[in-house]
């Protein structure tokens, strides 16, 4: 397939969910990582998790735009926590 064709499909999406020790601490990454956001992405707190919808036009692009938030929020969860752990976070492609 080449990357023309891979425009031609449908948009590709993914859902990232990461769970904080509590809302405050959700509430207190939510922040931190949501400057970064592109115009294909939203981030909302939902009780004592952070969900990250991101939506690219190539399977490239997403992989690309899931790393960097990845790494974005690795780095504001362990600030975030005392501990220094890192909270759970799982990753659905859709």
């Amino acid at each position: 397939m080449t990357g023309s064709e891979d425009r031609e499909c449908d948009p590709r999406h993914a859902r990232i969910e990461t769970t904080c020790d509590d809302p405050e601490t959700a509430r207190l990454v939510s922040r931190a990582i949501t400057p970064d956001n592109t115009a294909e992405m939203t981030t909302r707190v939902e009780g004592d998790r952070i969900v990250t919808e991101i939506t690219r036009e190539t399977t490239g692009g997403l992989q690309s735009t899931v790393d960097d938030y990845v790494v974005n929020l690795g780095v504001a969860v362990q600030l975030a926590n005392q501990d220094g752990e890192p909270s759970t976070t799982t990753t659905t492609e859709t």
